[in-house]
């Protein structure tokens, strides 16, 4: 299980995990596209329907997904910064959501014992106020669990059960 934890500031998340898989497994888990599209998400919340990366640094990585709650789309992209297989990789996150606002996200991964923790960390949000931080905090334990339980045990957004759908009041 994973904890996250926002700065007093507002401006950055943190969160850790333990993976019980070699890093370099959780490394292609977060940098290959082909795998990424199968965990980052869960039916009746949000589904991707592509994922493209250019793996090195200043280049470009995107992706696009649906809203399953309302059906409208979104897209989440920006460039990779720093690449150290299969240690870290930090990248720019621009989502339609924040409209043009950049952040910077970056996962440190370490051997630990016969699994690997994982360390997140998701700054720049200052500037966005509280409540673009608190909403990543929450969407960052959700994205933390999907990716253990598919490195962990093959779950995908397909198998994964599906988030019901409550009434409207």
């Amino acid at each position: 299980m994973a904890t996250a934890t926002v700065s007093h500031d507002q401006d950055a998340i943190e969160a850790e995990v333990y993976i019980a898989a070699p890093r370099e497994r959780v490394f292609q888990a977060l940098t290959d596209p082909r795998q990424t599209v199968q965990w980052w998400g869960q039916k009746g919340m949000y589904h991707h329907t592509g994922w493209k990366a250019d793996l090195r640094p200043g280049g470009a990585w995107r992706s696009d997904g649906v809203s399953d709650v309302d059906g409208k789309p979104y897209h989440v992209g920006g460039e990779y910064v720093e690449i150290d297989p299969p240690r870290m990789v930090s990248f720019t996150w621009i989502a339609s959501w924040s409209g043009p606002a950049k952040t910077l996200v970056r996962w440190d991964l370490e051997e630990s014992g016969e699994g690997t923790t994982a360390r997140l960390r998701h700054s720049g949000f200052g500037a966005l106020g509280g409540e673009h931080a608190k909403n990543h905090y929450q969407g960052w334990i959700r994205v933390i669990a999907w990716m253990q339980a598919f490195v962990e045990r093959g779950e995908t957004v397909e198998t994964r059960p599906q988030i019901a759908k409550t009434p409207a009041s």
